[in-house]
């Protein structure tokens, strides 16, 4: 009879165990999936109204660009240059993106879309953006960036700086040209944007993104550390 006792106790030792274990089991694969899908959102593409392309970590920082993969100086690109340098901002700042989509494609040629540049700033053109403009109210710093045209941002860069507010932020302009520098994106961001703290901002060429993404890699690290971001 004790032994019966004994191995009906062990019986429902083994079966409480296993419940148990089966129990912590469970939680830890719950835990393992709500972390792995944590981690594909804060880099996943958003769609929802064409507003941010790109989710990050940090709220307080959003990286605006418009940038091109046809129509470039050197040759069409699978990626455009200074999206490129965008994502090494976003990468490094954990913050949200957002592209300027051009409701009307530029030319596919380099030439014709120096002519079309060139008309559109000659004639102040504000061209349409595609996409939703972003809700910036939330964010303390924006970057701006674009590839440099005749000397400044394109003139749909403009569209965007005319029609969102970031007087009382961070501003900070970006830029991939083959000469030009930063032109005169500093002077364009203090004019429209009196009451904001416009940073020193970065460039770069073009070629050197196509052929050397590490090394500018590196180069904006190096500068947003001196940012302090």
């Amino acid at each position: 009879m004790k032994k019966r006792i004994i191995a009906f106790v062990s019986i429902i030792v083994v079966v409480v165990a296993a419940i148990v274990g089966f129990n912590v089991y469970r939680s830890s694969q719950r835990n393992a999936s709500e972390n792995t899908s944590t981690s594909s959102n804060s880099s996943a593409k958003v769609k929802k109204n064409g507003t941010v392309t790109r989710k990050g970590k940090n709220g307080k920082v959003l990286v605006v660009y418009f940038s091109r993969t046809k129509g470039v100086y050197g040759g069409a690109l699978k990626r455009g240059n200074t999206a490129r340098v965008a994502d090494f901002i976003q990468e490094k700042t954990k913050g949200d993106s957002y592209e300027i989509v051009p409701q009307k494609d530029y030319p596919n040629s380099y030439d014709a879309t120096t002519k079309v540049a060139q008309r559109e700033q000659d004639e102040n053109a504000r061209p349409a953006i595609k996409n939703a403009l972003p809700n910036v109210k939330k964010y303390s710093t924006v970057f701006i960036g674009a590839p440099i045209w005749w000397g400044e941002y394109p003139m749909i860069v403009r569209t965007f700086i005319d029609n969102v507010n970031l007087n009382g932020k961070t501003v900070i302009q970006f830029t991939t040209a083959e000469g030009s520098g930063l032109g005169n994106t500093a002077e364009t961001l203090r004019k429209a944007y009196p009451k904001a703290k416009v940073r020193e901002g970065f460039t770069t060429e073009g070629n050197k993104v196509k052929n050397d993404p590490s090394g500018v890699r590196s180069d904006v690290n190096k500068w947003l550390n001196g940012l302090g971001y």
